[in-house]
């Protein structure tokens, strides 16, 4: 039998930390995380990362070890995760993946997509545009040359955006057109979980998350990273939203309300990217990790 990497998904606050560090316990291994944000050190409040203690209870992989001013790609996590995996499989019966970000988990399970040649012009005149004119504009461009990515992504990170649209015009095919052709044979098997919740439920966590991280001093956060706000890293719920109100004579809690209701639509794209797919395990946000553990997995 293959080693098994179980893989750990949901919407943003709904507990799959919680969760992957208890059954990390139970099935004696170590956690992948595959949080897009989670990353990068400068980025820790915003970001919802596991606590000291959290960490130092199971060990951890991709969780800040990268800065906001590094070049990070989906090519690279997909190239590190694998390294890790089939290192700790020499030892290791179990790894856990775990996080939000989708296309970073499937392009560490499946591979990197191949797309083509890309008119380096196009992608100058989408940087343009995008100062110009902002985000609004790319997701209005993305969402008529190709809703099917625009329904699945997230809306707010720019350089994904002008990514799919490059592909887009460079070659009139919509950029979705090329996701998922390729499949690798991977040197273990997957056995994917996601965590459910009603959604008025989750809609309460995720407000109650923000408020949470505003107590924390997301705020201060945010101050000290002012001056690298055009970066990737930083298009982001939580930090886009308090960069706008540092330049803005409205109120603190318009761009509250403001980070929790695009943080709900997030997290109702990653329902809908989920719902998608058709081998998962979902588990209510009540589950039993132990049942869970000796139902489907084979600690002999």
């Amino acid at each position: 039998m293959k080693k098994t990497l179980i893989t750990i998904s949901g919407p943003t606050a709904v507990g799959k930390t919680k969760f992957s560090i208890e059954l990390a316990q139970l099935l004696n291994c170590e956690i992948i995380s595959c949080d897009s944000r989670q990353f990068y050190k400068e980025m820790s409040i915003g970001t919802g990362v596991p606590s000291s203690i959290e960490l130092s209870t199971v060990r951890h992989h991709c969780i800040q070890h990268k800065s906001i001013l590094d070049r990070y790609t989906i090519n690279d996590f997909e190239i590190e995760s694998n390294e890790i995996l089939n290192n700790k499989f020499k030892t290791n019966d179990f790894m856990i993946m775990v996080g939000g970000s989708g296309l970073y988990m499937d392009a560490s399970i499946n591979g990197i997509d191949k797309f083509p040649e890309i008119d380096l012009g196009v992608r100058n005149k989408l940087n343009k545009q995008y100062e110009v004119n902002g985000i609004e504009f790319l997701q209005n461009k993305l969402k008529e040359l190709d809703l099917k990515y625009y329904e699945k992504i997230d809306i707010y990170n720019s350089r994904r955006i002008i990514r799919a649209l490059e592909v887009c015009i460079s070659s009139k095919k919509p950029y979705s057109s090329f996701l998922n052709k390729t499949k690798l044979n991977r040197p273990y098997k997957v056995f994917p979980i996601a965590i459910n919740i009603e959604r008025k439920d989750l809609y309460k966590l995720i407000n109650n998350r923000v408020d949470q991280m505003l107590i924390s001093g997301l705020l201060n956060e945010v101050k000290l990273l002012k001056k690298y706000k055009s970066l990737t890293a930083l298009q982001t719920v939580g930090y886009k939203e308090l960069f706008d109100y540092l330049n803005s004579t409205k109120s603190l809690e318009t761009y509250i309300e403001e980070i929790k209701k695009n943080t709900r639509r997030y997290a109702k794209r990653q329902i809908t990217w989920l719902n998608k797919k058709n081998d998962i395990l979902w588990i209510d946000r009540s589950y039993n990790v132990k049942s869970i553990v000796s139902t489907y997995f084979d600690l002999k």
